[in-house]
Parts: C-alpha cells; structure tokens; sequence
C-alpha cells in the first residue's frame, strides 16, 4: 500500500504539471500505467540489447522519444521540491526480463517514471485544456494513446 505522503506527493506533481487535480483513487490507475510503460520501454530496450550481443539492457537501448526527454527533464525541474525518485522506484517495480539492466539503466528508473507522469498530465490538458480533474474516461483515452504510440 502506498503511504499517504506519497499520494500528496503525486497530487502535488499532477498540480505543478498541469493544474490537474487527482485523488488517492486515481494512484491505482496511474501505478498500473507506469509499471505497463516502463516494462514496454524495458521489453524493446532488451531487444536492442539482444540485437547487439549485450548482457544487460543499458538506457541507449530503451526507445525514450524527444518528448518523452523533454517530460523527463520537466520531470527534474519540478522533483526538487517533491522528492518522489524513491516512490516513483517503487511503484515503477522491476518488471522481470530475460535480461538484467545495467545500473545506469537503475538509475534512470526513477527518471522515466516521473516523465511518464508529467507527460500523462499533459495529455489530460491536450484532451481539454479546461479540464480540473481527469474521470475514467480521460484516463482510458490516454491509456489507449500511449499504447498506441509507446
């Protein structure tokens, strides 16, 4: 179970992100859309890996879009008043592969978690720039686009 501060935590980033308002109810969706990403992310990486005789997934060979750079510096900017790397780690998960990751790979877990979640909220302004509090249907449309594009 995921303690309260860490869902403050994430309301705060969602806020700062996007004028979004999310609840403690919305920490299952979004915990399952992280763990889903981060192992498709960590899937294709391991592919490339595979397809360079390497041993272990390093962060070169996960597919991380320009946008999805931009998210993760975005991400950077707002962490340093948030403090969510370890929360983001542990929802994150280490999805298990055929392959180990490197520890830079590790490292930049955390990272790619938080862009995803900044990204997410963006997504929730693209679809209505008025909206305050994304429903289940705002959370599906953004789900089916990501696995569309991601």
């Amino acid at each position: 179970m995921t303690p309260v501060s860490s869902v403050s935590k994430f309301e705060q980033l969602f806020r700062l992100a996007s004028g979004l308002d999310v609840d403690k109810s919305d920490l299952k969706r979004l915990d399952d859309f992280i763990s889903r990403k981060l192992y498709d992310l960590l899937l294709i990486g391991q592919a490339a890996a595979k397809a360079n005789d390497r041993d272990f997934i390093y962060p070169w060979d996960l597919p991380i879009t320009k946008g999805l750079q931009e998210s993760m510096s975005r991400y950077r900017e707002l962490r340093e008043s948030l403090d969510l790397d370890a929360v983001l780690g542990d929802l994150a998960g280490q999805p298990a592969m055929d392959l180990a990751y490197g520890a830079e790979t590790e490292e930049k877990i955390p990272d790619i978690a938080g862009a995803l979640v900044v990204s997410l909220a963006a997504v929730f302004k693209v679809f209505d720039p008025n909206l305050k509090n994304p429903m289940s249907e705002h959370w599906d449309m953004a789900f089916r686009l990501y696995d569309i594009l991601l």
